[in-house]
């Protein structure tokens, strides 16, 4: 089944081995010192490698593009600790076989030419079988010089955990490196080059790519040097599921080893960072994904001017609205994103916020859905008081919020109000609900403890309760906004929900530990 993977840099014991660098993709690569310095991306191909066409310039030939870009892309070599090595173990996409001795080769038939070529392969060639030892490693992986004075922009997971960096160009010229910042959420690093001298360096492109526009692909997979590959853009704002923000989609060939390299458009301007393929097997399959050159260019000017990024954060844990659950809300269409938990100690806790809202805009920039959401909250700094318009149960509601700064640890931003553990005991009554397709029974607890919402001791095989996952044990703690505590007063939310015209009515469930909201179709009648 094929996976994405995120670029991971492997183990290789010298700078110039051929090793594996990565678990799934991004690039990586060369630079050549030149007579005079400046912004390469400024250089344009020679007429005699283009053709005009009623579409725009194409390409004869990349390689006067190719010459000109190429001295600004490096590769970069990592030496992690040996303890914090042992700790770490790579991530990587499932599928491929592995050799004796722990090798990972191609799964080729016995007669194929290429088949002496991998036995000859050093031992150390992909290597992932066995038990991480305690010693230190060299990883690669790849990056790109933005600045005369030495700046160079690399993946996060490239440099994560490193205790000594250096960068390469194609001729050998190699020179240590510090690292200035890390952005762990766009997976963005930026490094400076110690050296006292000039470098050829590219720029970001200012205007977004098109699907269809060439992509030219400049890195260091496999350890191999500098590697060019040439694709198109496939597509534009991709969710890979890394966070709230998009990719771009390229396919170009794109391998393990070419973590943080650039992909550039025909005048040597960079679109993106590449940072991840889509592969069963952790080799390319023309799918890869790049981080877009806008998203890359803000987030390194903000880790270049103070080493780290500051976004705002509303402290809330969202999902998005679908049809049934804007229905059950009274939203004209399935758009916005739904409150699930205000986090305890965040922004939204001193605020009117709560759960069961729905914001669809902020600062009255309507909001699509949930990732949406977290891109805009994230734009604005921290202490920035913004507007959030939230329907609540067919009512427009507008709050003000106080931002806080959005947590370094990940976690922390997903923390939620712990829940007290009950002992809770079923009693022998049950109420069918047949609006809903499910069966209820209210709940006892232990002396001194109140009970909370009304359990579900069994959901009708076929029914919309089904389908969105209730199951027996599940407590439903509140209808339409209103906390319940029996079956009664789920009973009279459903009518509620009928009589103002609801299709759907949207209730908050307990499963276990978790807390979600589930919109049930009312059935007719």
């Amino acid at each position: 089944m094929l996976k994405l993977a995120p670029v991971k840099s492997g183990a290789s014991k010298r700078s110039r081995t051929i090793a594996g660098v990565a678990v799934a993709a991004a690039l990586g690569g060369v630079l050549v010192a030149a007579p005079q310095f400046g912004v390469l991306a400024q250089q344009r191909t020679d007429a005699a490698q283009t053709i005009q066409t009623p579409f725009g310039r194409a390409p004869l030939s990349f390689a006067d593009l190719v010459e000109k870009v190429k001295p600004a892309v490096v590769s970069i070599n990592v030496t992690n600790g040996g303890e914090r090595t042992a700790r770490r173990t790579p991530r990587q996409a499932p599928g491929q076989p592995n050799a004796p001795g722990g090798r990972v080769m191609p799964d080729l038939p016995d007669d194929h030419p290429l088949n002496e070529f991998f036995r000859n392969l050093p031992r150390d060639f992909g290597n992932r079988g066995g038990s991480p030892t305690p010693r230190p490693s060299l990883a690669q992986g790849s990056g790109f010089v933005i600045s005369a004075d030495g700046y160079v922009v690399t993946n996060n997971h490239v440099i994560d955990g490193a205790e000594k960096i250096s960068v390469s160009f194609d001729r050998d010229n190699k020179f240590d490196a510090e690292l200035v910042g890390a952005d762990a959420r766009t997976d963005i690093a930026l490094l400076k080059i110690k050296a006292d001298r000039k470098f050829e360096f590219v720029r970001f492109a200012s205007k977004d790519s098109r699907v269809g526009d060439w992509a030219i692909a400049v890195g260091n997979p496999f350890g191999l040097g500098g590697t060019v590959t040439a694709g198109i853009v496939s597509a534009s704002g991709r969710d890979i599921g890394s966070g709230p923000y998009d990719y771009l989609q390229i396919d170009a060939a794109v391998n393990r080893g070419n973590s943080g390299g650039p992909t550039f458009n025909l005048d040597g301007e960079v679109i993106g960072v590449n940072t991840a393929i889509y592969s069963p097997s952790g080799g390319n399959v023309g799918i890869a994904f790049a981080i877009p050159a806008k998203t890359a260019d803000e987030v390194v000017s903000q880790l270049r001017s103070k080493g780290s990024v500051s976004r705002g954060w509303l402290g809330v844990k969202i999902e998005n609205i679908n049809d049934d659950t804007a229905s059950s809300l009274g939203l004209s269409q399935a758009r916005g994103a739904l409150v699930n938990e205000v986090t305890a100690g965040g922004p939204a806790a001193t605020s009117q916020l709560r759960a069961g809202d729905a914001i669809v805009s902020v600062e009255g920039t309507q909001i699509r859905d949930s990732r949406d959401l977290a891109r805009k909250i994230a734009e604005f700094a921290p202490g920035t008081t913004v507007r959030i318009e939230v329907m609540r149960f067919g009512k427009s509601e507008s709050i003000p919020v106080k931002l806080g700064t959005f947590p370094s640890n990940p976690d922390v931003a997903a923390q939620s109000q712990p829940t007290p553990e009950r002992d809770a005991t079923p009693t022998p009554t049950v109420t069918e609900l047949d609006q809903l397709g499910v069966s209820l029974t209210t709940v006892t607890v232990k002396p001194g403890e109140t009970a909370e919402g009304v359990a579900i001791s069994d959901v009708k095989s076929g029914s919309d309760a089904a389908g969105k996952g209730l199951k027996s044990g599940d407590v439903i703690l509140e209808v339409q906004g209103q906390k319940v505590a029996n079956a009664s007063e789920v009973e009279a939310g459903v009518k509620k929900a009928k009589t103002d015209g609801r299709r759907a009515v949207l209730l908050r469930v307990k499963s276990g530990d978790v807390l979600r909201f589930v919109a049930v179709q009312l059935k007719a009648g």
